[in-house]
């Protein structure tokens, strides 16, 4: 055996491995099993879609995207994503069937997630800066467990604090600046 050989079978102390993370194979798994319960649900509806699937953050992706001269998907994301929301609730169930393990898939359709998410670090980075001015807390509109994650994932990011409060459907999250 090969001094090479060797490093790559010790695992490296720097790294940390979170035992409860499921493996890579099984994300992608998940994201095979949610592309074919999605593909019949397009043909159910009548509907155009190619799916996209990835592994993004310690979970399965999957995003259906309009196929170039296809139906518009818009009405799969519904009022504020409330369809979206359901959809991926069911995904997620599917899976889960399949798997019989409980799954933290993701669900975007037509780039409504990502372009949520973009309008929501945008808000999120002047509240922020409000919070940093005042030295004062600020509480945002109640907000659905995918947006406040991306609201508080900024928070941190900016050395700030933020906790949600409220119950559902009514549940914010609030930004305070950080303990000294």
């Amino acid at each position: 055996m090969t001094s090479e050989t060797q490093a790559e079978d010790v695992p490296r102390t720097d790294e940390t491995v979170d035992p409860e993370a499921p493996s890579i194979d099984r994300l992608d798994e998940e994201g095979e099993i949610a592309a074919d319960y999605l593909e019949e649900l397009l043909d159910i509806a009548d509907l155009d879609g190619d799916i996209e699937i990835d592994v993004e953050n310690g979970r399965a992706a999957v995003e259906i995207v309009a196929e170039s001269g296809g139906r518009s998907l818009r009405r799969l994301v519904g009022a504020d994503g409330e369809v979206l929301d359901a959809l991926q609730e069911l995904t997620r169930l599917a899976v889960q069937t399949k798997t019989g393990e409980r799954s933290r898939l993701m669900l975007d359709i037509a780039g409504h997630r990502a372009e949520r998410r973009a309008a929501l670090v945008a808000e999120a980075e002047e509240v922020i800066t409000q919070v940093r001015a005042t030295g004062q807390p600020v509480a945002l509109e109640p907000m659905n467990p995918f947006e406040r994650k991306v609201v508080h994932d900024a928070v941190a990011a900016a050395g700030l604090v933020s906790d949600s409060e409220g119950v559902e459907p009514s549940r914010y999250v609030v930004v305070k600046p950080a303990s000294d």
